[in-house]
C-alpha cells in the first residue's frame, strides 16, 4: 500500500465514523465531476485536517459546525455535520447551545438559520432536543 492509499483509507474511516456509508458517497458524488476531485476531500479535508492529533473528532465537528454557521450560507454542509455530531456523542443540547453561541458572533439571523437546521435535522434523525 502506498502512502496515499493509506491517506485515503484514514480519511474515508475518518468520515464514515461520522456517517455511515458517508465516504463513498462523496467519492461518487465528487468523482462523477472530476476523478481527482474526491482526494480534496477524503484526504487533505479528512486525512490531514481532521485525522491531525490534539482534538477528538467530537471537538472538531463542534467547531466546525461553529464555523459553518458563521458562514450562513452553508446548510447543507451545516445539516451533515450536525447529523454527524449527533452519530459521534454530541448531544441535541450540545447542539442548541452551539447554535445559541453563534448567535453573538455570527449574528441572530445566522442563529435563527442554523435553527431552522438544527430542528429539520433532529426530524430527520428522530432524535428529541
Amino acid at each position: 500500500m502506498s502512502d496515499k492509499q493509506g491517506l485515503s483509507e484514514y480519511g474515508k474511516q475518518i468520515m464514515n465514523q461520522l456517517q455511515d456509508g458517508l465516504a463513498e458517497q462523496v467519492i461518487a458524488s465528487l468523482g462523477a465531476l472530476d476523478a481527482e476531485l474526491p482526494k480534496l476531500i477524503v484526504n487533505y479535508a479528512f486525512a490531514d485536517v481532521v485525522g491531525r492529533p490534539g482534538l477528538d473528532l467530537k471537538t472538531r465537528e463542534m467547531i466546525t459546525i461553529a464555523s459553518l454557521i458563521t458562514l450562513g450560507n452553508a446548510q447543507l454542509q451545516l445539516a451533515l455535520h450536525m447529523k454527524a455530531a449527533l452519530n459521534i456523542g454530541v448531544t441535541p443540547a450540545e447542539l442548541l447551545e452551539i447554535v445559541i453561541q453563534m448567535a453573538v458572533y455570527a449574528g441572530v439571523p445566522a442563529c435563527m438559520n442554523a435553527i431552522s437546521t438544527y430542528k429539520s435535522v433532529l426530524a430527520a434523525t428522530n432524535v428529541s432536543p
